[in-house]
């Protein structure tokens, strides 16, 4: 995924800051989108959409600190860069503590801001790189049969063919031929392939 493919989602009350911002961001050929509230903002989330969030932590109606809460309670991937005035420090501290990525003060450096956004871009791709990653894993272990995901576990649990047919009171040619049904419906060559598949998906599906 390449910084054309996402968005920089700025939200700040002050015109000027947004006109700035826009104008750096068209530097570099960021795509961008500016809102002017918090609700604006809101009204408008997609989190299908890749990118980060620039947002101003201190305006009216809607905080920066609120909008962080409400995108929270949404799972929200997007990384959130919090730009503060100098009284506002303890407030950015309270944003780190919710998971901001980072904030930076005014007036900033345009390249501090720029190498800001960078890594949150980057951090937003990877985010969504595992999570697809981690739904095409449970893909392709729901697309087993019953008898397949039986002999999967099994096998990933290292017992021996001829035990897991026993277990299953099925032969044990049914047994290789399952197991090689399975490792190809799991895109896996080997033993040790499988067994750390079978590992990731349990650690995926106790995380949720």
């Amino acid at each position: 995924m390449t910084n054309n493919e996402q968005t920089v989602f700025v939200v700040d009350d002050d015109e000027g800051v947004r006109d700035a911002l826009s104008m750096l961001l068209d530097t570099v050929g960021q795509a961008y989108e500016l809102y002017s509230s918090a609700p604006e903002f809101l009204q408008s989330y997609d989190d299908s959409k890749s990118g980060c969030l620039v947002l101003d932590i201190r305006m009216p109606r809607m905080s920066g600190l609120e909008l962080q809460a409400k995108l929270k309670e949404k799972n929200s991937l997007l990384p959130i860069i919090f730009i503060t005035g100098h009284g506002d420090i303890a407030m950015a501290v309270e944003a780190m503590r919710q998971g901001g990525l980072d904030f930076i003060r005014k007036p900033f450096r345009e390249q501090d801001l720029l190498d800001r956004i960078n890594e949150a871009l980057d951090i937003d791709a990877g985010k969504r790189k595992k999570g697809h990653d981690r739904q095409e894993l449970l893909d392709s272990i729901a697309s087993l049969s019953e008898r397949e995901h039986e002999v999967f576990r099994l096998v990933a649990e290292g017992e021996l063919n001829k035990v897991i047919a026993y277990d299953l009171g099925i032969s044990q040619r049914t047994v290789e031929a399952h197991r090689t049904r399975v490792m190809q419906k799991l895109g896996v060559r080997t033993l040790a392939q499988l067994i750390r598949m079978k590992i990731e998906a349990e650690q995926t599906l106790g995380s949720d």
